[in-house]
């Protein structure tokens, strides 16, 4: 792979990471739920406002260690792992490895974790470091493409005088004399001038005669065939119902922008203004590769075993951003399969899921290690999906995206880091950020970021319940996710929104959620 297909830039430098607020506090004075330890663990706990069981007992630090949340990095700085798998974020994450006496590896973990808007900041701009080399496409072959040159038209639009409506078209002032024949009809040749005082039946799209006054619709004029004359029934405007050339645009005009995702209407324009094919940038590949023995892939759940739900779910995400998805790949927990797998890619990006955190079958840190990745995100201060990374595989290899295994984790990572990853690589715009009321309190994180779903209800968002790491039945029913400050939020509180690339839920879903 090339340096203009798929690199990624390096992270900024380290830098030291003072003390901050210690669990349970918050120092906006805001909603601080009980919540597991901070750094407690590499997996994901449920915070409040889930279904589900009661939360580890909130404790404390290590003394003398950089506590949840704190950075004096600038936002978005990764730490970079240093050349020495061995001194690197790899191996401290593995606390089998860790000497006695030696800080938990969850804690170097949290030392570890960058900022969530930092975090998403940097992979957008990755991506856009990582421009893929533009290329002519059919229009038959563009759509979901990005446009990498401009579309200027080629012509006048309309390249002519046409009628807007069937009816006839009039010279002068009336009554007019009726011309004999079938009239004007689109696609035909040049025609003849109408003189002053004569009318000529007319269809949509057809070319004017050169002198026509306006062209008067059929249910608008009366017709005395006696006397062969055309009388209006309301009164004629000149160049009514007459679309001028050049009404549209004139040569030489831009219509669409770079950066322009090429849609069906597009893809229209673009024809109508003499385009056989546009310049655009090519769609990212993206390798999916699905980590854990448990999982199943048909039927129902049995004897310690669990469907995938994320294998069927982050492909099409992925294609609604503008990528093409190998379909994905099951590799179970097995540490040489995804090595091979790793080396093995010619994708732009590789997400794989699970495996991100310090058990005994999380390989995803030990195999990144062993080939030479450079680690530019190793956990990000958000819930769900702390565990979270980002990675380059080797000088101008792909980017590797690290998504935890549960299931509304995972959405969380697809939307911190792949999705403005590929937003960069494709050339699509960012989305614009944007702020709504929430209805009602929101707890928060007493250090990180929180990301709950959320439906639109007139000028406000409804967080839905279901929103535990595990659970996809809120974000199921969502149109948004919000943006939860660590603290939370109360009611009435504007928040940042996340819109989901499909359409809003259907009603039903606030008396069943909220």
């Amino acid at each position: 792979m090339t340096a203009e297909q798929g690199t990624c830039a390096g992270p900024p430098p380290d830098a030291p990471r003072p003390g901050a607020p210690t669990p349970g506090s918050s120092a906006s004075g805001a909603l601080v739920p009980d919540s597991p330890v901070p750094g407690s663990s590499a997996t994901e706990a449920p915070v409040p406002g889930s279904p589900t069981p009661g939360s580890p007992t909130p404790g404390s630090p290590t003394p003398g260690s950089p506590t949840p949340g704190s950075s004096a990095q600038e936002p978005g700085a990764p730490v970079k792992s240093a050349p020495d798998a061995s001194a690197s974020g790899f191996s401290s994450r593995r606390g089998n490895s860790s000497p006695p006496g030696a800080r938990p590896a969850s804690h170097a973990h949290r030392a570890r974790a960058t900022a969530w808007a930092g975090a998403r900041a940097l992979a957008e701009r990755i991506g856009r470091t990582a421009p893929l080399a533009a290329h002519r496409l059919p229009l038959d072959r563009a759509l979901g493409h990005v446009l990498a040159e401009a579309v200027v038209a080629l012509t006048d639009l309309p390249s002519f005088d046409t009628s807007a409506m069937d009816g006839w078209v009039v010279a002068g002032p009336g009554p007019w004399s009726v011309r004999e024949g079938m009239g004007l009809l689109a696609g035909r040749g040049s025609v003849q001038p109408l003189p002053d005082g004569h009318a000529l039946r007319i269809a949509t799209g057809a070319r004017l005669p050169a002198d026509a006054t306006a062209v008067i619709r059929s249910e608008h004029a009366h017709c005395d065939e006696a006397k062969g004359l055309l009388h209006a029934t309301r009164g004629v405007v000149p160049g009514q119902d007459i679309r001028p050339r050049g009404q549209e645009c004139r040569s030489g005009d831009e219509l669409l922008p770079v950066g322009t995702v090429v849609t069906p209407p597009v893809l229209g324009l673009a024809a109508a203004a003499g385009y056989d094919a546009v310049v655009a940038v090519p769609r990212p590949r993206v390798d999916v590769l699905v980590l854990g023995d448990e999982l199943l892939t048909a039927g129902l759940p049995r004897e310690g075993l669990i469907r995938d739900a994320l294998g069927p779910m982050l492909a099409p995400w992925l294609r609604a951003l503008g990528a093409e998805v190998s379909g994905p790949r099951r590799l179970g927990d097995d540490a040489e399969a995804l090595r091979q797998a790793l080396i093995s890619s010619d994708a732009d990006l590789i997400l794989t899921t699970g495996g991100t955190a310090a058990g005994p079958v999380d390989h995803v840190h030990p195999v990144l290690a062993e080939i030479g990745a450079e680690l530019l995100v190793d956990g990000v201060a958000v819930r769900p999906g702390h565990p979270m990374l980002l990675a380059r595989l080797g000088d101008g290899g792909p980017c590797l995206v690290g998504l935890p295994g549960n299931p509304l984790a995972a959405v969380s990572g697809l939307l911190t880091l792949a999705e403005p990853l590929v937003r960069g690589i494709a050339g699509r715009a960012a989305q614009e950020p944007y702020r709504a009321p929430v209805h009602e309190e929101v707890h928060g994180h007493p250090h990180d970021t929180r990301l709950i779903p959320v439906i639109h209800r007139g000028d406000r968002v409804v967080p839905l319940h279901y929103n535990g790491p595990a659970m996809l039945r809120g974000i199921a029913a969502a149109d948004g996710l919000a943006v939860v400050p660590p603290g939370g939020v109360r009611s009435g509180t504007e928040v940042e929104i996340l819109d989901l690339p499909w359409a809003s839920a259907a009603p039903w879903t606030e008396g069943c959620f909220t």
